[in-house]
């Protein structure tokens, strides 16, 4: 999500242009007149004296009504935010949440390789070579950003907290190379990997850190933020970084960002030239390219830390020691080669050519922007799905193309898992997994599940591996066991069919049921047979607790995109993944597409719709209103309270909190961001940052998310926050999303069930989340500039819905935030289909839609529209097109049901727990009374003086008759 700009402000000033016109007009119209009066028209000294004073007294007045509507009008969310009263952690929270940080990014560090047992080490003095060592990932930039409220702890540190000593000699050198890390942001990004050449490093360095350690670690680390997507080209003008030598280019044209730089090379090269036991850690979120590992055989182990947040580096400490064993596994499928992906030639800056008549011109990036697109061709053969799938069709030699497995993390010490009888019974799939210790040291492991089910060459498309179930064991020690219980609904295996059911069916057949290690070796399978079809049609047989079944609902998105297949053995592999062919819109697609330039509001008003009532006085508060059902009929009492006015300031006014309305007793509430830490961009203060959200997926630990949620409730309500802008929850479709950080996986199983238990556990606490970003925002580049993004109605359904179906199915989520795309041709925020149909409809989701930050208000953000099509709210702080404009009957039935939607979430959150809160008068308002009271003691004294001493003048001959303008002065 965006945060405040430089256009925020130049459109808050646009907003404020009226009011200083009047201010401006009043003061040219007292010097006018105080220049008129002063002619010899007026000759009467005490008259043209009362003039002046009269005529000033009247721009002062004007000055503060003008200055007064400023502030309660354009500027009031804006002061009512940054104005509101600051809400700290205690020490006691602050104290509980680092400790529950740590413990994640222990269960998330992921041992990825440790050949000849060379972790844990056995020297506690090490060599820790590479920049990143002092300057690593902690999360992202944007809404992903973390508070500077809290200490860090550095990578080092966190080293020397598990009792490691690091070589002092190396580390200096790093800092005095560079201590700050190139800003990778949302309007400009540096994507240079400081590194110290290997020519630079001093003379006796090598040799005083072989006297040191034999130990040798090399950390490398690679980040993303917000706004910008990983470069696939580093040669691109669009890669702006700097090399580490004149000598030489860190990378030649063609190479990613996700290969080492040839100044990451040099020191891997000159490391294991010198060392034979070199642990490689790789600090990302995003899937490094490890095809370099082969030619490195002293590269004993390899680990994976995603970012830690400010203070999980200690577990990567304790991991290298061997205080902590790890337990991570693999939530994406790394790859030796990310050019020949599924998605890589599909993936980034497609921009249409024939489309000028939907251009529109952006203060905010001071250039016109043209629709751009991206064809999601791979269908549902996302991530581990093509790569089992193509095994098993034979298009691929599995060991030459996938590096680790999805699923995939090694452990200090071995453990057996046994499957037991599985039963099918009552539409669930159930069994045992008894897990034992065979190793020599306590630990935990994963169990994964997953199934494979009947195929018909040309029928409906279908993994071979699809995750279905996952668990994590407690810590066992060597020797003991634990039984795990697995079950999920057979409906769980059901595929969506977008031709002929137009529906979700479980066909018949052999369902494979398997136990693995990860998502390509089996440890034990067995079948469970579907005997007869089952389509999930009917008001009476939904799929998955669906309030109405599912149908197609996304057709116009396909577009004429050649989607990947399995028929054939994916016969039109070559040629659905290729770049597109063309970047020409069609016909059909533009007579859909719509943004600002062509969206006309009166278009789509009703003539029969009737005018709701509004501003009656039925005495009924808000508070009233908590726990009763979302269709009791005294919500509509309530709403026809409301006054246009009450509503559209709800509406479009919601960025960062939901606006007050005094007369049924609504508070101002404060919404925050963002997915790994609670931040006020407004009072600045916020939580600690926790690891990213693939750390947490790194875990396959739902406990662990059940005590996230449960803390960033706990959080929320003592920084007096209602609304939790989180969890992120889009896919990793690719390794170079600029936001995979703030997402959990490449599955939406692990990523739903990780998501809506953490949305579970805040809402317990009265905290609601806005699960986001709904939907497919799958890249960051062109988010803002129409973004058409092209996908079958299957894949939308089976992979990046999913999530945010679980979320609101099982997490009970009651607030979701729109994203920036277009899915299809038409804009998220403004997509009934999606909103009201899927979102609502089916799901049953009781809540409110809020839009991603209002920055496109020229491009096709659109209050009206918006609100129209199932978004009822603006992450809006200042007047741009986001308040409603038409006041037709269609336009406030659209108005009154969001403004229901918003203040059903909010009055059954924790703030009003004990009844109607009260509404303390921010500290500008009292400012402002303070002023006026002033202003008007002041202009009743002056008043009675000025008339005084115009009697006093009338009274002792003091208004005589000038002779000119001299004699004025003298008088």
């Amino acid at each position: 999500m965006l945060k405040i700009q430089m256009s925020d402000v130049i459109a808050v000033l646009h907003s404020l242009i009226p009011y200083l016109v009047v201010i401006g007009v009043l003061l040219v119209a007292a010097i006018i007149i105080s220049f008129a009066v002063n002619k010899k028209t007026v000759q009467n000294v005490g008259t043209r004296k009362l003039v002046h004073s009269e005529s000033w007294l009247v721009v002062l007045i004007g000055i503060v009504v003008s200055v007064s509507m400023m502030l309660v009008g354009p500027m009031q969310t804006l002061l009512n935010n940054t104005s509101a009263k600051k809400y700290e952690l205690t020490s006691a929270t602050v104290t509980k949440a680092n400790k529950l940080a740590e413990t994640v990014e222990q269960e998330a560090v992921t041992l990825l390789q440790n050949n000849d047992s060379n972790l844990p080490m056995s020297n506690k003095n090490v060599n820790v070579f590479g920049w990143s060592s002092t300057n690593p990932i902690y999360g992202g930039s944007g809404s992903g950003s973390m508070s500077k409220q809290y200490p860090k702890v550095s990578m080092l540190e966190g080293m020397q907290k598990a009792g490691l000593k690091t070589n002092s000699e190396l580390s200096k050198l790093y800092t005095s190379y560079g201590t700050k890390r190139p800003e990778v942001g949302m309007f400009h990004s540096d994507w240079s990997l400081p590194e110290v050449p290997v020519a630079q490093y001093p003379s006796g360095v090598i040799d005083n850190a072989k006297k040191f350690s034999d130990q040798a670690v090399v950390v490398i680390a690679r980040t993303g933020g917000e706004g910008s997507d990983l470069p696939t080209d580093m040669s691109a003008k669009t890669a702006s970084h700097k090399d580490n030598s004149k000598d030489y280019k860190d990378f030649q044209s063609g190479q990613h960002f996700l290969q080492l730089s040839k100044t990451e090379k040099d020191l891997l090269g000159m490391v294991t030239k010198n060392f034979s036991k070199v642990t490689f850690v790789y600090n990302g979120a995003n899937a490094l390219q490890f095809d370099f590992l082969k030619e490195y055989p002293q590269i004993k182990s390899v680990v994976w830390c995603p970012p830690a947040g400010q203070t999980g580096f200690t577990a990567l400490g304790d991991v290298l020691a061997g205080k902590t064993n790890p337990s991570g596994k693999t939530p994406d499928t790394f790859v030796k080669d990310l050019k020949k992906t599924p998605y890589f030639n599909n993936f980034g800056d497609f921009t249409y050519n024939n489309v000028p008549e939907f251009q529109r011109t952006s203060s905010l990036f001071k250039q016109t922007l043209t629709p751009s697109f991206v064809n999601y061709v791979e269908g549902i053969y996302v991530g581990y799905r093509f790569y089992e799938t193509a095994s098993k069709e034979g298009l691929i030699n599995y060991d030459d193309v996938v590096q680790y497995p999805f699923g995939y993390g090694l452990s200090y010490t071995k453990f057996e898992q046994k499957m037991g009888k599985v039963s099918h019974s009552d539409g669930k799939i159930s069994f045992d997994v008894t897990v034992k210790n065979t190793g020599n040291k306590a630990g935990k492991d994963a169990v994964e599940v997953y199934y494979d089910p009947p195929y018909t060459e040309g029928g409906i498309e279908k993994a071979s591996t699809n995750l279905a179930a996952f668990a994590k064991t407690k810590d066992i020690k060597p020797g003991a066991s634990q039984t795990v219980k697995i079950s999920f609904k057979d409906s769980d295996m059901a595929s969506y069919d977008q031709k002929k059911a137009k529906s979700y069916v479980l066909e018949k057949g052999d369902y494979g049921i398997s136990l693995q290690s990860d998502s390509h070796h089996v440890v034990d399978s067995q079948t469970v047979n579907i005997p007869s079809t089952i389509t999930y049609n009917t008001k009476s047989n939904t799929h998955s607790g669906d309030k109405v079944a599912a149908t197609n609902q996304f057709d116009d998105a396909a577009s004429d995109v050649n989607y990947l297949s399995r028929a054939g053995h994916f016969a039109n592999y070559a040629q659905a993944t290729a770049r597109p062919a063309s970047l020409a819109m069609s016909d059909k697609n533009k007579a859909k597409f719509v943004n600002n330039g062509n969206y006309k509001v009166a278009d789509h008003n009703k003539s029969s719709d009737k005018m709701p009532t509004t501003g009656a006085k039925n005495n009924i508060r808000l508070a009233a209103l908590r726990g009763k059902s979302y269709d009791d009929p005294q919500w509509d009492k309530l709403l026809d309270q409301l006054t246009f006015g009450d509503m559209d300031n709800l509406i479009a006014m919601a960025g960062y909190n939901t606006p007050a309305i005094k007369s049924i007793g609504k508070v101002q509430m404060t919404d925050a961001d963002g997915p790994a830490a609670l931040n006020n961009n407004f009072t600045k203060t916020g939580s600690i940052g926790f690891p990213t959200a693939t750390s947490m997926a790194c875990t396959w630990n739902r406990d662990l998310a059940r005590q996230y949620g449960d803390i960033f409730g706990e959080m929320a309500r003592e920084m007096h926050i209602s609304g939790w802008y989180g969890p992120s929850m889009n896919i990793h479709r690719s390794a170079f999303g600029g936001r995979d950080f703030e997402y959990f996986s490449e599955d939406p199983l692990i990523s739903g069930v990780l998501a809506s238990t953490e949305i579970k556990a805040a809402k317990q606490h009265g905290v609601y989340s806005f699960m986001k970003h709904f939907a497919m925002n799958e890249q960051e580049t062109n988010r803002l500039n129409m973004l058409c993004e092209w996908a079958n109605e299957q894949s939308i359904r089976e992979i990046y819905l999913k999530v945010f179906e679980m979320s609101v199915k099982d997490g009970g989520a009651s607030g979701a935030m729109s994203a920036f795309d277009y899915i299809g041709p038409t804009y998220c925020g403004a997509n009934s289909a999606l909103l009201n149909k899927v979102l609502r409809d089916e799901w049953g989701f009781h809540g409110f839609v809020i839009t991603d930050y209002y920055g496109s208000s020229e491009i096709f953000q659109e209050g009206n529209r918006e609100i129209r099509n199932g978004n009822d709210a603006m992450l809006a702080t200042m007047n741009v097109n986001n308040h409603i404009s038409d006041k037709s009957a269609t336009s406030v039935i659209a108005m009154r049901q969001a403004t229901k939607n918003i203040l059903y979430t909010t009055v059954n959150s924790w703030v009003y727990e004990k009844g109607e809160p009260k509404d303390p008068v921010p500290a500008w308002r009292v400012a402002m009374y303070v002023v006026w009271a002033v202003t008007a003691v002041l202009v009743i004294g002056l008043e009675v003086l000025t008339i005084m001493r115009y009697m006093r003048r009338r009274k002792s001959g003091e208004a005589t008759v000038s002779v000119d303008a001299s004699d004025d002065h003298k008088e």
